[in-house]
C-alpha cells in the first residue's frame, strides 16, 4: 500500500493522529461475473484530544496492536463486510486524522485497475469475527500519510479515551477545543455515507436495501451531535448538555457503524444461501429424469451453481474464527463434492435401466433417492451453518434443540417446491412437490417428538390435516380431476402456518422456540460426564441442581441396561444387578432429600454406597465396551470383501444367486454389530471428546444407512454385467470401505490404547485355549479359524501402536513402541506357519509344541506393545535385568526392588495428570555412603570454645509482611457472592462456571490455573459494573482491560504448554482452543467501552444489566457483552481442561515446571 500505489511520503511533526482499519469489503459485478474487491477501511481515532495538557494523556505514548499470541488487538467491534456494487467512486481521504469517536474512514485500494481485498469479514455486532490480517504492530514514519492514519497506536482506544474524559469533565474539569479534530470526522463519515448510499443504490438485495439507510442515518446524525458538542465547548467547555452531546455522538457512530457493516456481512451470506438453495433446486428434480438428454441438461445446469458454492464456501471457511463452524462446513462441502459424481453415475445406472428394462430398477431408484436425500441434508447443514454467528461449547448434536434447528431449517427449504405443486393444479402425484410435502410432514414429526406437550398437539393436528388434503389432491388428480384449487390453496395456507414464512412466524418455529426457553439442566452427553454431574450432586448436600445429578444417574443406569443386552448371560447379569442397586440407592436419597433428610447420617451413608456404585459402573461399562470393541472390530474387511466376490461371480457359477444372499446377510450381520458397538461407545465410553462421539455418532448412521445401499448396488451390479452398473457398485464400495475405516477409527480414538491392547492379549489368550481345545479334539477348521482371529488381533495391535508413534513427538517413547511393533509384526507370521502345519495333522505333537512356542513368543510380544505404550519395562527387561551389585547393601538392593517394582505396577507413567513437569540438570553420581566406619581423631584435641560476643545487640528486625495466600483470597472473595441465577446474572453465572471448574486445582506452581482464577473474579467484578452496582466508567474500561491481560496470560502459557507437548493431539486440541481467547477478549474491551458510555445517564439498567427504556442498539450491544463474557469463561474453562491433558505428555527436557494439585473437597469450606 505504501509504496505500490504511487503515494507521496509526507512526514507531520505537528501532529500525531492514528486510525484503525478494521475491515475490507468486497463487490462483485454478476452480469459479467468479475470479481472486483473494495476496502472499506471503518477507522477508530485516537489520542484526540488534550495535546496541550501538562500531562499530555493522548499523546506521544504507543501500544500495540498485536496480542501476546499474534491476533490482532483492534479497538472497534467492526469487521469487514461485503459490498455488491457494480462500480464504487474513488474516494479521498484528509492528509491527516485526529479524531475523538469510532468513525468510518473509506479508502479504495487500485490495482491496474481492479479492486484488491487483503482481509476477512465477519458478522458483527455478534460473537463471531476476526480482525483484518492487514493492522500491523508498528507505524513508522517511512509510511506513507495513508499507513500513518489508518495503522493503530496508543496506549489507549479513542473510545476508552473519550469515556474517561467525559468522565473527567462531569467531575470539573474543562474539554479542550475539538474543531479541527472533529472536522475531519465529518470528512470520512461523509465519504462512508456516500459509499454507503452507492452501495446500496448498486445491490439487488432488498434486504440490503431496507436496513443499510438507517445504519448510515444513525452515524450521520450521531457526526452531528458531534459537531453540534464541539461548537458548544468551544463556547463553554463545562456545558452539560454539550458533553451528554459527545458521548451520544460516539456511541452513535461506532453502534451505526457496525450495523452498517454487518448489512453487508449478512448481504454477503444471503447471497452464498442463494447458490446453496439453488443447488437445492436442482436436487429436487433428480427423482424425475428418465432419459439421458435431460440427465445431460441436468449436469450442466447443476455443475456451475456446485462450483460457486464451493468457491464461496472455502472463501466463507478462511473468515470464520469458530473452529467448529470451519470444521462442519469443510466436512459438509468435502461431502457434497464426494457425493455429486456417484449421484450422477446413480442416476445414469437409473436412466440405462430404465431405458432397457433390465432388472434392478427399483434398487437403482433407492440408490439414487439415497444419494440425493444425503446431499440435500449435507447443502442444508451448511445454509444453517452460514447462518450462525455464535457457537454454544455445551451444545451437541444430539440436543433436541440442535436437532429440532436442522429439521425445521431442512423443513423450510422444501416449501417453495411443495407450494409450487400446490399451485400448479396439473401436477402429477408423485411428482417432487408432492413428495416435498410428505418430507415437510416427516421433519414436523421429528420436531413434534421433542417439543413441550402444548405445541406436540398442535404441530401433530396441523400434520393430520396437511396429509389428508394432500391424500386427497392425489386421489383427485390420479381420477384425472383438476377441479381442486380449493383443497390446494387450504393445504398450502395449512404448510405456511406449520412451517412459517416472512410474514408469518409458524408453528414449528414457536416450537423451537419454546424448547429453547424451557431448556432446563439436562444430563450430559457421555457417560464420564453424567458420572461427574453424579458425583457433584452426592458431593455437595444441600445444593439444589434442578434434579440434574438424579437424572444423570437415571440416564446412566439406562444406557448401562442397554449395554447389559449384547452382553454374555454372565456379564448381563452382573451390570443388571448392580443397574439394580444403584437404581434403589438413589431412589432412596432422593426420597431422603424430599423429606429434608439430605444431610442425615443415613443420607450420608447411603451416598457414600452410591459413589462407590456409581464408580463401579463406569469401570464395569468400560472394561465391557473395550473387550467388545476388540472382538468387533478385529476385521471389518473381510465381510465386504466376500460380498464384494459374490457380486462379481460369473454368471454360470453354481448357486450365484445364493451365495449371493448369504453374503449380503454376513454383510449386514457385521454391519449391525458394528454400528451397536459404535452407538454403545459414544453413549456408555470413557471419552469425553466431543468431536470423536459426535463423529461416531454421524459415521456409526452413515454405515448404517449406507449398508442397505450397498447391497442394492451389489444386486444390480449381479442382475447387469456392464460398466456402469460396475462402476456404480465401485463408487458406493469405496464410499462404505471409507465409512467403515473412519469408524473404527473413531471408535480406537474413543477407548485407551493401553485398555485395548491389554483386552487384545486377553482375547488372544482366549483364542490360545479355543486353539488347544481344537487340537485336542482333532478339528483342523477350528485351528484355523481360532488362528486367523489371533493374528488379525495381533494386527490390530500394530495399527494401535503405529497410531501412537504417529500421535507422538517423544523420540524415545516412539523408537521404544516402534521396536516393540516391529517385534510383534514378525513374530505373526512364524505363528501362522506353524499353525498350518498343526491344522494338517492335529495329532503331531512337534507340531503343535512348534506352535505352543510362536504363540507364546506372539503373546509375549504384544504384552511388550502394551508395555511400551504404558511406559513400563518390557518382558524382556523383566527376564534379564542385570542383578545388583554384590557390594551394595540391602539398603540400597531394597530401594531399586522397591522402585522396580512400583514401576511396574504403574499402568502408565504419563497417566498422572498431578505430577510435577520439570527438568532436572544432569549431575554424576554421589559417592556411596560410609555406613560402618568412624573416623576418630584423639590425637588433635579439639581447641577451646571462643568466648561469646559481648557487644550491644542490634534492634530486633520487624515482623516480614504476611504473605498474600491467593487461594484464601479467592475462596473468601466468592464467599462473599451468592450462587447467581443464569437467569438474571448471566455474566457473573458465566464466571461462577469458570470458578466452579478451577478451584478443583491448586494455584501453587500452575500460573494458568492462577490467571483462569483472576479472571473469574474480573469477570464478577465486570458484572456488578454493568449491572451498575457500584464502579465509574474508568472502572468498568479498567477490568475488561484487566481481563484481557489476563486472557493474554492464559493464551502465552497454554501456547507455551503446547510447544512442549508431545502428543500431536492434545496440543492440537489445545492450540484450538486458545486460538479464539485473544479474539474474544478484545471484543469484551470494545462491548465494555460501548457500555461503558451507559453508564451514569438516566437510563434505568434491568436484570441483564440492559438499559430499560434504552434504544434497540443499547440493548443489543448488552446482549453483545453477555454472549461475550460467556463465550470467553468457556473458552478458558476448556483451555484449562485441554492444558490439564496436555501437561500429561510433556517433554522431559522441556523445563517447563507445571503443577497440577487437586485440591481436596474440604479446603473450598
Amino acid at each position: 500500500m505504501c509504496q505500490c500505489y504511487g503515494i507521496k511520503k509526507v512526514t507531520y511533526d505537528s501532529v500525531d493522529a492514528l486510525l484503525c482499519r478494521i475491515c475490507l469489503a468486497k463487490a462483485k459485478k454478476a452480469i459479467k461475473r468479475v470479481e472486483n474487491e473494495l476496502h472499506l477501511a471503518i477507522s477508530v481515532a485516537e489520542n484526540f484530544a488534550l495535546r496541550n495538557r501538562p500531562d499530555n494523556v493522548c499523546g506521544g505514548a504507543t501500544s500495540n496492536v498485536l496480542s501476546g499470541a499474534g491476533t490482532p488487538r483492534a479497538l472497534s467491534s467492526l469487521s469487514e463486510a461485503r459490498l455488491h456494487a457494480p462500480s464504487m467512486p474513488m474516494l479521498t481521504l484528509p492528509g491527516h486524522l485526529s479524531s475523538m469517536a469510532a468513525i468510518s474512514t473509506p479508502t479504495i485500494h487500485l490495482n491496474n485497475g481492479t479492486l484488491s481485498r487483503a482481509s476477512s469479514r465477519k458478522s458483527l455486532a455478534q460473537s463471531e469475527y476476526i480482525y483484518p490480517d492487514t493492522i500491523r504492530q508498528r507505524v513508522t514514519v517511512d509510511d506513507c500519510p495513508v499507513c500513518q492514519i489508518l495503522m493503530p497506536k496508543g496506549p489507549h482506544g479513542c473510545v476508552s479515551r473519550l469515556v474517561i474524559l467525559h468522565e473527567e469533565a462531569e467531575d470539573g474539569n474543562a474539554m479542550p477545543d475539538l474543531t479541527r479534530p472533529i472536522g475531519l470526522v465529518s470528512t470520512a463519515v461523509d465519504n462512508l455515507i456516500k459509499v454507503g448510499y452507492d452501495t446500496c443504490h448498486s445491490s439487488d438485495d432488498r434486504i440490503l436495501q431496507q436496513d443499510m439507510p438507517p445504519a448510515l442515518q444513525r452515524v450521520e446524525v450521531s457526526c452531528r451531535l458531534l459537531e453540534d458538542a464541539c461548537h458548544m465547548l468551544k463556547g463553554d467547555p463545562y456545558s452539560s448538555p454539550a458533553r451528554k452531546k459527545l458521548i451520544d455522538g460516539s456511541r452513535g457512530i461506532l453502534q451505526g457503524t457496525s450495523a452498517l457493516l454487518l448489512c453487508f456481512d449478512e448481504s454477503e451470506v444471503r447471497k452464498i444461501i442463494r447458490g446453496c438453495r439453488k443447488v437445492l433446486d436442482y436436487l429436487t428434480v433428480t427423482e424425475v429424469i428418465e432419459t439421458m438428454d435431460d440427465l445431460s441438461q441436468f449436469v450442466r445446469d447443476i455443475t456451475p451453481w456446485l462450483t460457486r458454492m464451493s468457491k464461496d464456501i472455502e472463501n466463507r471457511v478462511l473468515e470464520l474464527t469458530h473452529q467448529v463452524h470451519r470444521e462442519i462446513l469443510v466436512r459438509c462441502m468435502d461431502a457434497v463434492k464426494t457425493l455429486s459424481p456417484i449421484l450422477v453415475c446413480a442416476m445414469k445406472i437409473f436412466v440405462q435401466i430404465n431405458e432397457d428394462r433390465q432388472n434392478g430398477l427399483p434398487e437403482a431408484a433407492e440408490n439414487r433417492n439415497y444419494l440425493a436425500q444425503r446431499m440435500t441434508d449435507e447443502v442444508n447443514e451448511i445454509i444453517r451453518v452460514l447462518q450462525l454467528t455464535t457457537y454454544d461449547e455445551d451444545e451437541w448434536d444430539s440436543d433436541n434443540v440442535t436437532v429440532m434447528r436442522k429439521a425445521l431449517s431442512a423443513a423450510q427449504s422444501l416449501l417453495t417446491a411443495a407450494l409450487d405443486w400446490l399451485g400448479d393444479p396439473r401436477g402429477r402425484p408423485g411428482a417432487v412437490g408432492e413428495k416435498a410435502i410428505r418430507r415437510i410432514l416427516e421433519y414436523s414429526e421429528k420436531i413434534a417428538s421433542r417439543s413441550l406437550p402444548e405445541d406436540q398437539f398442535a404441530i401433530r393436528h396441523a400434520i393430520s390435516e396437511i396429509q389428508s388434503l394432500t391424500d386427497s389432491i392425489c386421489e383427485l388428480r390420479n381420477s384425472g380431476r383438476y377441479d381442486n384449487q380449493g383443497l390446494a390453496q387450504s393445504c398450502a395456507q395449512k404448510l405456511k402456518a406449520l412451517v412459517g414464512t416472512k410474514e408469518s412466524q409458524g408453528v414449528l418455529p414457536h416450537a423451537l422456540i419454546n424448547a429453547q426457553r424451557t431448556g432446563g439442566a439436562h444430563p450430559a452427553h457421555t457417560a464420564s460426564g453424567k458420572l461427574e454431574q453424579a458425583l457433584r450432586w452426592l458431593d455437595n448436600p444441600g445444593v439444589d441442581d434442578g434434579g440434574q445429578g438424579l437424572q444423570a444417574i437415571k440416564s446412566m443406569v439406562d444406557e448401562a441396561r442397554a449395554l447389559a443386552s449384547q452382553l454374555p448371560p454372565h456379564e448381563r447379569n452382573q451390570l443388571l444387578n448392580l443397574c439394580s442397586d444403584i437404581d434403589r440407592l438413589a431412589n432412596q436419597l432422593a426420597d431422603l432429600e424430599r423429606r429434608g433428610l439430605g444431610n442425615s447420617p443415613e443420607a450420608n451413608a447411603i451416598r457414600s454406597q452410591l459413589r462407590n456404585k456409581l464408580r463401579e459402573l463406569a469401570d464395569f461399562m468400560k472394561r465391557v465396551l473395550t473387550d467388545k470393541v476388540v472382538e468387533d472390530f478385529a476385521d471389518i474387511t473381510t465381510p465386504l470383501k466376500l460380498f464384494v466376490d459374490a457380486v462379481y461371480a460369473p454368471n454360470g457359477m453354481p448357486n450365484r444367486n445364493g451365495n449371493f444372499e448369504d453374503r449380503a446377510s454376513n454383510l449386514q450381520e457385521h454391519s449391525n454389530r458394528w454400528t451397536n458397538t459404535g452407538t454403545l461407545v459414544a453413549k456408555c465410553g470413557p471419552s469425553r471428546d466431543k468431536k470423536v462421539i459426535e463423529g461416531l455418532v454421524e459415521v456409526t448412521n452413515q454405515v448404517k444407512n449406507m449398508t442397505p445401499q450397498v447391497i442394492k448396488a451389489g444386486k444390480i451390479r449381479l442382475n447387469n454385467d456392464t460398466d456402469y452398473a460396475s462402476q456404480h457398485f465401485e463408487n458406493l464400495r469405496k464410499e462404505y470401505a471409507d465409512a467403515l475405516t473412519r469408524l473404527r477409527s473413531y471408535v480406537d480414538d474413543a477407548i485407551d490404547t493401553g485398555d485395548f491392547v491389554r483386552a487384545s492379549e486377553s482375547a488372544m489368550r482366549r483364542y490360545t485355549d479355543r486353539c488347544e481345545d481344537a487340537i485336542r479334539d482333532n478339528e483342523s477348521q477350528r485351528m484355523v479359524d481360532n488362528t486367523s482371529q489371533i493374528a488379525r488381533l495381533g494386527n490390530r495391535v500394530i495399527m494401535a501402536a503405529k497410531n501412537e508413534a504417529d500421535n507422538s513427538e517423544e523420540p524415545s517413547f516412539v523408537q521404544r513402541v516402534n521396536e516393540a511393533a516391529s517385534s510383534l509384526h514378525s513374530a505373526i507370521p512364524p505363528m501362522v506357519n506353524h499353525a498350518k502345519q498343526v491344522a494338517v495333522n492335529p495329532r503331531d505333537r512337534d507340531n503343535a509344541d512348534n506352535w505352543r512356542g510362536a504363540n507364546d513368543h506372539l503373546l509375549s510380544s504384544v504384552r511388550s506393545v502394551g508395555d511400551a505404550i504404558a511406559g513400563l519395562p518390557s518382558v524382556n527387561q523383566h527376564h534379564h535385568a542385570p542383578p545388583p551389585q554384590h557390594q551394595s547393601s540391602p539398603f540400597q538392593r531394597r530401594n531399586y526392588e522397591d522402585h522396580h517394582s512400583a514401576q511396574a505396577a504403574t499402568p502408565n507413567h504419563y497417566q498422572s495428570a498431578h505430577s510435577l513437569v520439570e527438568s532436572v540438570a544432569a549431575k554424576a553420581p554421589s559417592p556411596p555412603v560410609v555406613h560402618h566406619r568412624m573416623l576418630i581423631r584423639e590425637e588433635i584435641p579439639a581447641p577451646p570454645r571462643p568466648p561469646p560476643p559481648v557487644e550491644i545487640s542490634p534492634p530486633p528486625r520487624p515482623p516480614p509482611p504476611p504473605e498474600v495466600d491467593e487461594e484464601e483470597e479467592t475462596r473468601a472473595f466468592w464467599e462473599r457472592y451468592p450462587l447467581p441465577q443464569a437467569s438474571s446474572q448471566p455474566i457473573l453465572s458465566a464466571a461462577h462456571a469458570l470458578h466452579q471448574e478451577v478451584r478443583q486445582w491448586s494455584s501453587q506452581e500452575n500460573e494458568i490455573v492462577a490467571a483462569a482464577k483472576r479472571m473469574a473474579i474480573l469477570m464478577a467484578r465486570l458484572s456488578q459494573l454493568v449491572r451498575g452496582e457500584g464502579g465509574t466508567k474508568k472502572d468498568l474500561i479498567d477490568c475488561a482491560k484487566a481481563i484481557a491481560d489476563s486472557s493474554e496470560e492464559v493464551t502465552r502459557l497454554a501456547v507455551q504448554l503446547a510447544r512442549q507437548c508431545t502428543d500431536v493431539k492434545m496440543r492440537t486440541a489445545l492450540l484450538q482452543v486458545v486460538e479464539r481467547i485473544p479474539t474474544i477478549a478484545t471484543q469484551l474491551k470494545i462491548l465494555s467501552t460501548v457500555k461503558a458510555t451507559m453508564l451514569g445517564s438516566q437510563v434505568v439498567i434491568g436484570p441483564y444489566g440492559q438499559p430499560m427504556d434504552g434504544t434497540e442498539e443499547d440493548e443489543e450491544a448488552m446482549q453483545n457483552l453477555v454472549l461475550n463474557a460467556q463465550n470467553l469463561m468457556q473458552s478458558v474453562k476448556d483451555s484449562v481442561r485441554a492444558a490439564e491433558a496436555a501437561s500429561i505428555r510433556i517433554r522431559t527436557n522441556s523445563g517447563l515446571r507445571l503443577r497440577w494439585i487437586r485440591k481436596p473437597m474440604w479446603s473450598n469450606f
